[in-house]
């Protein structure tokens, strides 16, 4: 196994972990230039009462850390959904190397989709984008999570 696929892997365990957890299943880690996984997070706006604990920030947070930089060249993040347009501009301010992500978010995603974020002259730093890494298995969680979530008695996603 690639270690291209087991970064996936490794976002999508998380994406598995964030919806046990109640979050929306969404799992992202990042690589430093080696290879290595240096950071890995789900979901967790829910259980930290916080809008912006995506699964991104909190990976880049603790990459960041780890690195005692506020910046990541070289580093790439495995996301298994579209970035949010927040979560594109702080992969931008970080300074990522590549980004690649599972499911398309037309509804809420802001780098092929709604603001584009990496498109706008404002933007820094774009890093390269690869879409549609295990795409099918991060859909098949969220459209899993959501029916669950509507169920009569379940608490809403």
């Amino acid at each position: 196994m690639s270690p291209f696929r087991s970064q996936m892997d490794a976002a999508l365990a998380e994406a598995r972990a964030a919806a046990a957890r109640g979050e929306v299943p969404v799992g992202a880690v990042i690589a430093d230039p080696q290879g290595r996984i240096v950071a890995r997070a789900g979901n967790r706006t829910r259980e930290f009462h916080d809008p912006t604990a995506h699964a991104e920030i909190l990976a880049l947070r603790a990459a960041c850390a780890a690195a005692r930089s506020e910046r990541l060249p070289g580093h790439s993040l495995h996301v298994t959904l579209e970035p949010c347009p927040m979560c594109a501009a702080a992969i931008g301010f970080a300074r990522i190397a590549r980004l690649y992500y599972g499911a398309a978010d037309a509804k809420s995603g802001g780098v092929a989709h709604g603001a584009r974020i990496y498109a706008h002259p404002q933007c820094h730093h774009a890093p390269e984008v690869y879409d549609g890494i295990a795409a099918t298995a991060a859909e098949d969680l969220m459209r899993a999570f959501f029916a669950a979530a509507r169920r009569p008695g379940a608490r809403g996603g």
